[in-house]
Formats: C-alpha cells, structure tokens, sequence
C-alpha cells in the first residue's frame, strides 16, 4: 500500500490512557454475549483476536473464561496495548501477546486453530483485505466460530443514522489525503468534525451530551476515538453482505447471526465451521 497508513495503535492508546473504565469493558462483554446469544460461551473455549488494537476485546475474552487467548496486532503501539491490559490482570499464563500481520501466511500458520476467532473492523485496514479474510477463516477450528465486522460497501450518495455521509469511494479518498497530513492538521479536521456533528444533534433534536455519553454503549467505545478512527482509518476497504458471505461460504462456513447496516458503518457476521 502506498503512502502514508494511519497510526492506529496511537489512538488506541489514547482510549487506554483517558477513557477505558469498567463500564466499557462490561459493554465490551455484553456485545459478544449478546451477538453469539449465550453469557457462557466462551468457557473454556480457546480464542484469537485478530488486529487486537486497544486489547480490550482479548480482556473481555479472558474475564469471561477463555481457556487461552491470543492476541496479535501489526502495530506495535496497538500491541503495547493489550500487553498493558494483560498485565493489569496479571501476567495470567493463558493469555499470549505477539506483534505480526494477518497477511503473513507463515506467522499465522504457527497459531493452530481456535474454537473462536474474533476480528472487528480489522481487515477492510489492511490492504489486502480478501486475503486477510482468507487467512482468518483458515484458523479457525472445525466447528468454530468466526466473528467478523467489515465495513458495508455503499455506492450511492447520502446520510447514515451516525450523521456519516457519502459515499465509500469518497471516503476511501478522504482516509489517503488524511493519513498524510501531519498530526496538527488532522487535530483540527478531528475537531471540526465534532462540532459539525454536535450541530446535526442539535438540529435533529438530538441531546449531544446523552449522544456523546452514550457512545460507550456501542461496544464500549470512545465517542472521540471513534470520529478520528473513522476520519483516518486509512488502508480503507469495504464490501457488500452478498460478497462477504459468498467468500466465506465457499470456505466451508455456515451463517449464524448478521446485524447490517444500510450506511458506511460495519456489517457484522457470525460464521460456524462445518
């Protein structure tokens, strides 16, 4: 991929640093619990989290009783993460930390194959989505599940419920420009945007401080974290629910749940192995 790519693993650590509480990681728990249909799931199941950013998904995984989780990022900043969040329960022996790439067939081969294997909003950012689809299915375990949230693919133009606009073309073009623009300039893009969505609250007579606070509710995310996720989140991929389930379908996998979305946010997909 060319040019510049955008610095995930720093904004992760601004979500660490200044806004990671309980709450969040009990809304990170609930949104797994909730989307597989079971609060006892991942009991003594093994689980990998591909692209592990903050690690907060991987800490979810561990409270509610994995028997081993694996979590890896590309970004080393991304990886200090969840190395952080690991140590705070503990340095337990069940949890592994490593830095290394979906794309990297050979790193990935050395996983074996899990009982779970969880990856949000990862692979449409790293270039070479399809593959890295491809290399997630592969290690999951007969039987297993494979969790996936890839961004939805929108041809036309127009406004999400989330006050997102455009195209996926158009915004694919605003993440290149954006990632190489130094860090003053996109602060200010950052803070633009905030004010221009706290502008449609108001005038859809939506309250933005409920708006803004509420934001943790969705998986336990960050309101600011995530305008400047989505802002810079550069490599930039995206597909429809008809691609993604085909692909996945020829690899041996059936679908057990899917939340879409009709604008530029993530479908989610739940897959069995058969």
């Amino acid at each position: 991929m060319n040019g510049r790519t955008f610095a995930f693993g720093k904004n992760w650590q601004a979500f660490i640093k200044h806004y990671l509480n309980q709450a969040r990681i009990h809304e990170a728990k609930k949104s797994l619990t909730e989307f597989y249909g079971s609060d006892n799931f991942l009991k003594g199941k093994t689980f990998v989290d591909v692209g592990c950013g903050s690690g907060l998904f991987s800490l979810a995984a561990y409270q509610l009783g994995a028997s081993k989780i694996m979590s890896f990022d590309v970004d080393v900043d991304a990886v200090r993460c969840c190395e952080y969040l690991r140590k705070k329960e503990g340095d337990p022996d069940n949890w592994h930390v490593s830095q290394g790439s979906i794309l990297d067939k050979e790193f990935v081969s050395r996983f074996g194959k899990y009982d779970f294997v969880y990856s949000w909003g990862v692979l449409h950012h790293t270039g070479d989505m399809w593959k890295a689809i491809e290399n997630t299915a592969d290690i999951v375990a007969n039987g297993g599940l494979l969790y996936l949230a890839i961004y939805n693919k929108v041809d036309y133009w127009g406004i999400d419920r989330d006050g997102r606009f455009g195209s996926s073309s158009f915004w694919l073009r605003e993440k290149k420009i954006y990632s190489r623009l130094p860090l003053f300039l996109q602060n200010c893009i950052d803070y633009g945007a905030m004010v221009a969505m706290i502008f449609l609250y108001l005038v859809t007579l939506n309250n933005p401080i409920k708006k803004i606070c509420g934001h943790q509710e969705n998986r336990g995310m960050s309101w600011r974290i995530d305008i400047k996720d989505w802002l810079g989140g550069y490599p930039y991929e995206y597909a429809s629910v008809d691609e993604i389930f085909h692909f996945i379908k020829k690899r041996g996998f059936v679908l057990e749940n899917l939340k879409s979305s009709n604008g530029l946010r993530n479908n989610e997909y739940l897959f069995r192995k058969t």
